[in-house]
């Protein structure tokens, strides 16, 4: 075993790999025996580069999403990443991709807001060209 593990694995360090423009490729959890648990983070890339030869990595806790911790713990860059997330430097925050031009990001979790409130209950659909939603088998 090599300490790496393909995907996100709770309990473990989980790191996204970015490409050069911060978006993820990647993910991927490493063995806490590889990592020194004191300094999780640069530690992880550390033993993430002697692997792929390359910085381009950032830890991310698999506990987090929009902003909240579901263990009551403190939220770390704001959501889980995929691939096709974006990590933002800024606001330290993965974001996932704008689901539809007229979608604006909510600054507090990181995701990305309809301009018009869903109906409830939710058997609905965005459509961007209608600028509303849509009924799903009425």
């Amino acid at each position: 075993m090599n300490g790496l593990e393909t995907g996100a694995c709770a309990g473990m360090p989980n790191f996204a790999e970015l490409d050069e423009n911060n978006l993820v490729i990647n993910i991927t959890s490493v063995d806490e025996n590889s990592v020194d648990m004191e300094n999780e983070e640069e530690s992880g890339i550390d033993f993430l580069e002697s692997l792929f030869n390359h910085r381009r990595w950032k830890r991310y806790s698999y506990n987090t999403s929009l902003g909240v911790h579901r263990m009551d713990k403190v939220p770390f860059r704001k959501n889980v990443p995929g691939i096709g997330y974006t990590y933002d430097e800024e606001r330290d925050a993965f974001i996932p991709p704008k689901p539809f031009e007229s979608w604006t990001l909510d600054e507090e979790t990181c995701d990305w807001l309809p301009p018009v409130d869903a109906p409830v209950p939710p058997l609905y659909r965005w459509s961007e060209a209608e600028y509303g939603w849509i009924l799903v088998n009425p």
